[in-house]
């Protein structure tokens, strides 16, 4: 019997030292082979990922060892959960530990987004310069609308008011008389009308069945022709296809993603836009970031490994 499982590219002092007390199997490139993952897993207590690993019923099924799932990251959309409670194996994860460097990314792609910042560069160091083509505007005095306001989110709303920014917000699960909604002195909407009053839009929600396509023809169809929008939440949450007809018929000025619903991505328009900011989900690494994260995610593996409570299960 052997003790942990790590399915993707985790590494870091805290995983070295996991191997002081535990068997540590670090295979990066398993999560690409499904069968070899199933048959590779069956002979460990704890398994370890990022988001690339499907940790689907059937593979829940075939470890009958298995106590307990790392998730480094903030959403489990990647692991049946319902199928880890029914087998009683525990789902930890690091719910907090990167938001920082998530709300600067967006920060970033806004920035981006209204000075042109990458067509500006590739422009300047092809010999160009075209001043007047890359007129942008300010973030001062325009409204962020934040679609999710939980630590991303709330992060994302402190940074902006920062840059005197107006703050609204959608979420279902904020009261607008609760902390985070009276500190960013944000109104909660409903989401047609943050759409409707906010230059930028900023997504921060789970991917689940209730915002699968949250972001459709509809919802872009609500935002103003000089709305700039950015998700560095979950791919799955925007209909691609209807933001590309948006972005091609002007319904908005431009986007920024850091996700894509299908990763790595298939070849799309998207990649042709100069309106249209692409990162390869990148909004989580930062080396503080990723610090955080591994030496959460290792004590909480470590600590269901030993019979004890972790500090972040997932529910």
């Amino acid at each position: 019997m052997s003790d942990i499982l790590i399915s993707e590219r985790i590494t870091g002092a805290a995983v070295d030292a996991l191997s002081d007390d535990f068997t540590v199997a670090t295979e990066p490139d398993l999560w690409r082979s499904p069968d070899d993952l199933r048959d590779r897993l069956a002979g460990f207590r704890a398994l370890m990922v990022r988001n690339q690993t499907q940790v689907d019923a059937r593979l829940i099924a075939s470890a009958p060892s298995l106590e307990v799932i790392g998730r480094a990251g903030v959403g489990t959309d990647n692991i049946d959960l319902d199928a880890a409670k029914q087998h009683g194996v525990a789902v930890v994860y690091t719910p907090e530990q990167n938001a920082i460097s998530v709300a600067e990314l967006v920060m970033g792609s806004m920035l981006s987004l209204a000075r042109h910042i990458p067509a500006a560069s590739l422009n300047a160091s092809e010999g160009g310069w075209d001043r007047h083509r890359f007129m942008g505007v300010e973030l001062y005095g325009k409204t962020l609308g934040i679609v999710g306001l939980g630590r991303i989110g709330h992060r994302l709303g402190i940074r902006a008011r920062a840059f005197g920014m107006d703050i609204v917000a959608h979420d279902p699960f904020v009261r607008a008389d609760g902390v985070v909604a009276s500190e960013l002195r944000s109104p909660m909407l409903s989401l047609t009308e943050l759409l409707a009053r906010s230059d930028f839009v900023s997504c921060h929600m789970p991917l689940i069945p209730e915002t699968k396509h949250l972001f459709n023809d509809a919802a872009f169809a609500a935002m103003r022709p000089t709305a700039y929008f950015v998700n560095a939440a979950r791919g799955g949450v925007v209909d691609e296809t209807a933001l590309i007809r948006a972005l091609r018929d002007g319904d908005i000025a431009g986007a920024a993603l850091d996700v894509r619903e299908v990763e790595p991505p298939v070849a799309s328009p998207l990649n042709d836009m100069d309106n249209v900011i692409l990162t390869p989900h990148i909004a989580a690494l930062t080396d503080e970031a990723q610090e955080r994260v591994v030496a959460s995610l290792c004590g909480d593996v470590a600590a269901v490994l030993r019979g004890e409570m972790p500090a972040h299960i997932a529910r």
